[in-house]
């Protein structure tokens, strides 16, 4: 690799055995993935964007490290309201020794916690929820549709929520994202807050659910991005945790090799996953990467990692060695 900043060098320093030498082996080829021309797809699960994944994952896209993104709506909306409230976040650092007292007095408050983090309902839903219902509104009465993400792209490119802006706007990747117009699957999006939001208005008479794209739509317009993409190198699929994030794009490849017989497909190129789910109870987030050569997703010869530790610390650590900090 090329630069090697003081995080790279102490990585390489200490990080010899287990799943840290694994994370050093899935940055290095995933460096080499990039530096080969290939394409880099990066799912999100879980809470990464009130993690502030952000920070490194900003940067990440500024220098065209990953070319698409899969993520749950909860992290697409999330990112949005750190960028917009952060200062209004509150960390319950003792989170393990709230009652339910405790928990109903959080609720109270409008504070919705996820593990240590508390996000302020009214400033980061309410400071979006107006806007984003004009964008919209605006679309629905011109006749046009859009995904989920194109609505928060109009809405960051609008410069409407500027004014609320609480953090360095560089460590938002949802605007660095917007900047590079860059394409983002958003498998059950409905689950989100933001996709509450758009139901409800829906069940009031005020929206049309044919206003937002669907998840089948996602499916066919990801179809088209890789078969115009992958040519014969195939795509790179980095995941960070497990879920719809992941298990929905990475179908794409047996989806056009068996059900639209285009058997001329290349399988994902690349594939490191960074979970702590394990594969008891048939869970599909702990599936080793060989489970997934049975599936048809990847090949026998794709470089495969799975690095078996939390995702807030690892996926800041790798960004930070594939960018040479």
């Amino acid at each position: 690799m090329g630069n090697k900043g003081p995080v790279t060098e102490f990585m390489l320093a200490h990080y010899k055995h287990f799943n840290a030498a694994t994370l050093i082996d899935a940055s290095e080829a995933y460096v080499k993935h990039i530096s080969d021309g290939k394409k880099m797809l990066v799912s999100l699960a879980g809470a990464m964007s009130t993690a502030e994944l952000g920070r490194s994952f900003a940067e990440m896209i500024r220098q065209d490290k990953v070319q698409i993104i899969s993520c749950t709506g909860a992290n697409l909306e999330e990112d949005v309201m750190n960028l917009v409230a952060h200062n209004h976040y509150e960390r319950v650092p003792n989170y393990r020794d709230l009652t339910p007292e405790d928990e109903w007095n959080l609720q109270e408050r409008g504070l919705n916690r996820v593990t240590d983090t508390c996000i302020p309902e009214e400033e980061a839903f309410r400071r979006i929820q107006e806007h984003i219902f004009q964008i919209w509104k605006e679309a629905e009465e011109k006749g046009e549709r859009y995904f989920p993400h194109e609505f928060l792209y109009k809405l960051l490119l609008s410069g409407v929520l500027e004014q609320y802006y609480e953090i360095d706007p560089k460590n938002s990747w949802m605007l660095a994202a917007a900047k590079k117009n860059l394409p983002i699957v958003v498998p059950g999006w409905e689950d989100s807050t933001l996709g509450n939001i758009f139901a409800s208005y829906c069940i009031k008479g005020e929206l049309k659910t044919s206003t937002m794209k669907s998840g089948i739509e996602y499916m066919t317009f990801l179809a088209d991005w890789y078969t115009e993409n992958a040519t014969d190198l195939g795509i790179g699929f980095y995941q960070i945790g497990g879920g719809i994030a992941g298990d929905f794009p990475i179908c794409v490849v047996p989806m056009l090799y068996q059900d639209l017989e285009r058997t001329d497909t290349p399988f994902w190129s690349y594939f490191c996953q960074i979970s702590d789910s394990t594969t008891s109870y048939g869970s599909y987030s702990g599936a080793v990467p060989n489970e997934k050569i049975t599936w048809g997703k990847l090949d026998t010869k794709s470089p495969k990692f799975i690095v078996e530790s939390d995702a807030s610390i690892v996926a800041p650590l790798m960004f930070a060695y594939i960018l040479g900090w």
